[in-house]
């Protein structure tokens, strides 16, 4: 049996918080990913009171809270952009320690190759301040792969050099933007892995990261990439589990699902996926 837990990204079935929630304990998973940037679950949206409440509604449920994300969007390439998204950041880190989870996702945008790009300095402030921040607060920022290689990304997080850092590794996003692999990724980027998601696709044709994750205008994701159900697309799954446990991670398989009709039918059959190849 492998030693990894199910999870669900709960937003991912499109439903208000709570009821996600509810939906995620339904189709048999044992932990949480939720978002935290705005609404009832986010830093301005809950007081002390409404974080004792959540965590508890959360617990009562039988459920952990395996991270939040915390993604603001457009990452931190931006200088001028970056004081507000910092702060918000901060407080996101904050709101995961009161609702008990010790893991924060985002993405940063895409890394430069060159390290002396402006960007690439702007993005190495930023997330170093959020990093020493979370290391105070004994959470991990963990950045998300598919914007870059991993060995890209390795570099810019040992550049970091914060115990406040970390990797949420999405499998998927590997494959589908920068055709990498992801059992390779697991031993590149291994002692920084704090969470991954359980996502699956294909590459149609290379598209520019910067952007596919930019948002350009006229951009057409379905020409360059497709999500699909878990052991459809070309995420190697017992190649890529067997890296997760020869690097001795043991942390949560979160399910997220960001496309499709019917996100509960994908999500149950994703955790029954899932069982099989853990041996649950």
């Amino acid at each position: 049996m492998r030693p990894f837990k199910i999870g669900v990204l709960s937003d991912s079935f499109r439903l208000a918080p709570r009821e996600g929630l509810r939906k995620s304990k339904e189709v048999g998973a044992s932990g949480v990913q939720v978002y935290a940037c705005q609404g009832e679950v986010s830093p301005e949206g809950m007081d002390a009171a409404a974080r004792k409440d959540f965590k508890a509604f959360v617990a009562g449920l039988g459920l952990e809270i395996a991270a939040l994300c915390g993604d603001l969007g457009g990452g931190f390439a931006d200088e001028e952009k970056n004081p507000p998204k910092v702060k918000k950041s901060k407080e996101i880190v904050d709101l995961a320690v009161d609702l008990g989870t010790r893991v924060v996702t985002t993405h940063i945008g895409v890394v430069p190759e060159d390290r002396n790009a402006n960007a690439y300095k702007t993005m190495l402030a930023a997330c170093k301040e959020l990093a020493d921040h979370a290391a105070k607060k004994g959470v991990t920022f963990a950045v998300e792969t598919g914007p870059e290689k991993a060995v890209t990304l390795k570099g810019f997080i040992d550049a970091v050099g914060s115990k406040g850092i970390g990797v949420n590794l999405d499998p998927a996003n590997l494959v589908m933007v920068v055709a990498d692999d992801p059992a390779q990724a697991v031993h590149t980027l291994g002692k920084y892995i704090v969470h991954t998601h359980a996502k699956d696709g294909v590459q149609l044709k290379p598209g520019d990261a910067e952007a596919i994750y930019g948002g350009a205008p006229g951009i057409d994701y379905n020409q360059l990439f497709k999500e699909v159900p878990l052991g459809q697309g070309g995420v190697n799954w017992d190649e890529y589990l067997d890296a997760l446990e020869a690097v001795g991670f043991k942390g949560y398989l979160t399910i997220e699902r960001e496309v499709g009709e019917d996100p509960a039918k994908d999500i149950r059959e994703a955790v029954k996926f899932l069982r099989k190849k853990i041996g649950a």
